[in-house]
């Protein structure tokens, strides 16, 4: 293989008499036991053997070159040994590059690489040798430090005598590592770290900077083994922050022991449980509460786990995990204390209000934070809201201080009770209406009523708009039949007829045309054009979360109408296309 690129410095290793060089495959590929550095692409010389002819017989063999001489044409260049050995190429631009062979090569890429043949169809023409073009700086290393840095890619991994573990103890992650330091004196080392950042080694629970146990008036700044390999590892703007201190780039090796507190939970889970299997290192946090939904699999770690979560993860006393489905009456589920404090009374922060609540006995899930605010948006000052299912509040109180009127509903006595607390809490409780009831009673009950004052024979002065929350996504499409000829009298006008919020859980491959459509046949009609889907989040592998929003027809809502398309008030929609569900093509319209 021949390489065109800028002569290698004083540090190189040069064998006047190279052994042939050859290409195995036609191409350089990687060769056993060597492998890429981070951010690099790796090329090392095969073993199939080829005959040198030509002019090539005299060129140089390259075992270690660690740098790249630059500023000067080549012809210039003090290096009188290897004239006589070397082929120079010419350019028409003022320089030249000089093609050397090596022997066993990586080649440390930037996007300052260009190369100039790097087809096979290239390589296979007369068998010709691939060539490249370096414009910059490149490193060149043995297979000896190839290997090196192999073992380095588990440096920062826990050592492998916990796997297994399922009792933490910490002090088996104790671990001593070599790592380079810099070597600067104590008066500049702030300055200093400021333009090391990248360099630095960033590890939980370690001081970048330490003590220089042989100078008092020295630090030394651990580096990061992955990004800082030797003297010429640093970034140009690093060598000049470098020069313009006085500080020499020469790295120290230095003896670190790291322990427990300075491994991340994912690094210890995974040397912890068994190879190829997932690691749990996300959860909900619900105040000082981890909610983890750990695995079968996991199972027999859950402990160590649950320590875990809470040593690596500020505030939080508490590890939970979920050992049932929500499927009971008041959507609370039953939970395992993991590790930590019993106490599940927590306080939460979500878009600026505040919740208090006891976590196993109501349902709550930070997840849908985003979906809060967003329905919340939809509402403007005088709406109306009624919140069939409302929780602890998180949809009922921001409304509320839009300054619109809110009916809250929850058949949990627990939420119940939590609901009063938190308007109180969140000084909404003159402008929010507190029930305890059935869904379905609640819809027969307080929101027909007062449907029926709002929507009466005085509505067409009124210009605010009635939103219909429905989040208990595992059945909240079984109570849209309710609004079936719930009104009694003459029908309101279609912009003043509610908006239905409703949430549900789809695992069809169409999930939003599977939503419209067993809405639509608790309603006795087709949604399709007068709906719109809103993906809420995935809840799981094929099962997604979402919301469908429509106005309730007049011909469904009203006793006495005529329950047919063309008697419906609604005005031409604009159809739109879902986005999430794009791909399927389906199309919903606009709720105006």
């Amino acid at each position: 293989m021949l390489f065109a690129g800028r002569l290698p410095g004083p540090s190189a290793s040069f064998y006047p008499n190279p052994p042939v060089v050859s290409r195995a495959g036609g191409g350089a590929g990687l060769g056993a036991g060597s492998q890429a550095l981070p951010g690099s692409r790796t090329h090392r010389g095969g073993e199939e053997r080829r005959e040198s002819t030509g002019s090539d017989d005299a060129l140089p063999s390259v075992a270690n070159c660690d740098d790249v001489i630059e500023g000067q044409p080549f012809h210039k260049r003090p290096f009188p040994e290897l004239h006589q050995s070397m082929r120079t190429l010419w350019r028409r631009f003022g320089f030249s590059r000089i093609l050397f062979k090596v022997e066993s090569y990586r080649i440390s890429e930037s996007e300052s690489l260009t190369p100039l043949a790097w087809t096979s169809q290239i390589q296979k023409l007369s068998r010709a040798p691939g060539i490249f073009l370096l414009n910059q700086r490149k490193r060149f290393s043995t297979m000896t430090e190839i290997e090196t840095n192999q073992r380095d890619s588990e440096l920062f991994s826990p050592p492998s005598n916990v796997r297994g573990m399922t009792k933490l103890d910490r002090t088996a992650f104790k671990k001593a590592v070599t790592i380079p330091v810099l070597k600067v004196k104590k008066e500049i080392v702030s300055q200093l770290m400021r333009s090391l950042k990248r360099a630095a080694l960033q590890r939980p629970g370690m001081k970048r900077v330490i003590e220089d146990p042989e100078d008092e008036e020295s630090r030394l700044v651990m580096l990061d083994p992955h990004k800082i390999f030797t003297d010429d590892s640093f970034e140009r703007a690093e060598l000049s922050i470098l020069k313009q201190l006085n500080v020499s780039p020469q790295i120290h090796k230095y003896n670190l022991e790291l322990t427990y507190e300075n491994f991340k939970s994912e690094e210890i889970l995974k040397a912890v449980l068994p190879e190829g299997q997932d690691v749990t290192s996300g959860f909900s946090r619900v105040g000082h509460i981890a909610h983890l939904n750990l695995r079968d699999h996991q199972l027999p770690f859950k402990h160590l786990i649950g320590q875990v979560m809470i040593d690596k993860n500020p505030g939080i006393t508490s590890a939970v995990n979920k050992i049932n489905n929500i499927d009971n009456t008041y959507r609370n589920f039953q939970m395992e204390v993991l590790s930590g404090e019993e106490n599940m009374m927590t306080k939460v922060r979500e878009n600026g209000y505040t919740y208090e609540f006891d976590f196993s006995k109501v349902y709550w899930n930070p997840r849908l934070s985003t979906e809060h605010s967003r329905i919340t948006e939809l509402l403007k000052p005088g709406d109306m809201l009624f919140d069939v299912f409302a929780g602890v509040g998180p949809f009922a109180i921001p409304v509320a201080k839009k300054n619109c009127t809110v009916f809250a509903n929850d058949l949990n006595p627990e939420s119940h009770k939590w609901l009063l607390h938190n308007c109180k809490l969140n000084k909404v409780d003159q402008k929010v209406k507190v029930f305890n009831l059935d869904g379905k009673d609640f819809l027969q009950g307080p929101v027909r009523e007062e449907l029926m004052q709002q929507l009466g024979p005085l509505s067409k002065e009124r210009k605010h708009s009635v939103h219909i929350v429905m989040n208990l996504p595992a059945k909240a499409i079984e109570f849209l039949s309710v609004f079936k000829l719930l009104l009694d009298g003459p029908p309101c006008g279609t912009e003043l007829l509610p908006i239905v919020h409703c949430y549900s859980f789809s695992k069809d491959p169409n999930p939003a045309k599977d939503v419209q459509q067993r809405a639509g046949a608790m309603l006795g009609i087709s949604l399709e054009a007068c709906s719109s889907i809103h993906l809420v989040r995935n809840v799981a592998p094929n099962k997604e979360m979402l919301c469908i929003t429509f106005r309730i027809p007049a011909a469904v809502l009203y006793k006495n109408q005529t329950l047919t398309l063309e008697n419906q008030d609604d005005p031409p929609l604009k159809r739109q296309k879902t986005d999430v569900f794009a791909e399927e093509k389906t199309h919903i319209a606009s709720v105006t």
